[in-house]
């Protein structure tokens, strides 16, 4: 029943890899509990609420966090859909199990000076590497792309004539993201690197030296250590330059909706949480900027 799900949102709700796998070790955890450990049969049709909360508070006595707790829920959730919709079944028993409260973090971002130390120096145009991983840094920053859909960018796929990137994202969904005259440049200059260099082995618009695809540990390794020692946020990773591309639109004035189109949000509200963030950095500049809003020392009376 699990692996039919599975298949069933992989392949007919296009679910990404990464989330169908999330989904995968969710439900294989609570059948294991379900069943303790497979002595018994699984049976979705006699599970009730309180089975569910009872599961729930199994994690959370184990100190699995609480936004965890809440995408098992959630693949819980789906899956008993599944089972109404092609099984019969008469109720779906976790939607009736309230998910705990996360607390809301704003997204870690990359301040514009240092993003402008990060892209200083001009990488050495002979060394194969040493251009690839800047483009990897200046396309992260450039288009906001996530770092799946930049281990899928195919070379056909990539118009720098044009300024123009067509993504294939969530849900295997399209978009295209324009970008500027720097980015075009420096796609110039390693397509000319690469072709002169590295067998084609591949029509992956980023490759290894062998001419095979780019994985994700290593673009991860790759932009870690260029943000190593230079930037100061707390993460340093693909998807920090990606929230930095959306507030520093943001911030420059782009619209909400724009911004939300270039990052490929299904929903604006997944984008609104960087104008929190544009909003946060306005209130510091008014705090530091304006004489009447710092508290002064009360002279009075004394």
């Amino acid at each position: 029943m699990i692996d039919s799900f599975l298949r069933y949102i992989a392949n007919e709700l296009s679910l990404s890899p990464n989330t169908v796998e999330a989904y995968r070790r969710d439900l294989y955890q609570w059948r294991d509990y379900a069943t303790c450990s497979g002595r018994y049969m699984l049976e979705p049709a006699t599970t009730s609420v309180s089975d569910i909360r009872l599961w729930i508070s199994y994690l959370s006595r184990r100190g699995v966090s609480q936004r965890t707790i809440r995408r098992k829920l959630q693949a819980l959730r789906a899956f008993f859909r599944y089972m109404m919709k092609r099984h019969g079944l008469k109720s779906n028993p976790a939607e009736y199990v309230t998910a705990p409260k996360v607390p809301q973090h704003l997204p870690v971002y990359v301040k514009p000076a240092e993003t402008e130390a990060l892209l200083a120096s001009e990488p050495d145009s002979d060394d194969f590497t040493a251009v690839r991983d800047r483009l990897i840094i200046d396309m992260f920053y450039s288009t906001g792309i996530r770092c799946s859909e930049l281990l899928e960018l195919k070379d056909c796929n990539v118009d720098a004539a044009k300024g123009e990137l067509k993504v294939h994202g969530k849900r295997n969904k399209d978009r295209i993201v324009p970008f500027g005259e720097e980015l075009m440049q420096m796609i110039t200059l390693y397509r000319s690197v690469r072709d002169a260099s590295i067998p084609s082995c591949s029509d992956s618009f980023f490759v290894r030296k062998t001419g095979e695809p780019l994985y994700r540990r290593l673009v991860y390794t790759i932009v870690h250590r260029a943000m190593e020692g230079v930037v100061h946020a707390a993460k340093k990773s693909p998807h920090v330059l990606r929230h930095s591309f959306a507030t520093d639109m943001l911030n420059a004035g782009a619209d909400l909706t724009s911004v939300q189109q270039l990052l490929g949000h299904s929903s604006l509200s997944s984008t609104q949480i960087y104008t929190h963030i544009s909003y946060r950095d306005l209130k510091q500049n008014y705090q530091l900027a304006h004489p009447r809003a710092q508290k002064k020392e009360d002279n009075y009376g004394s």
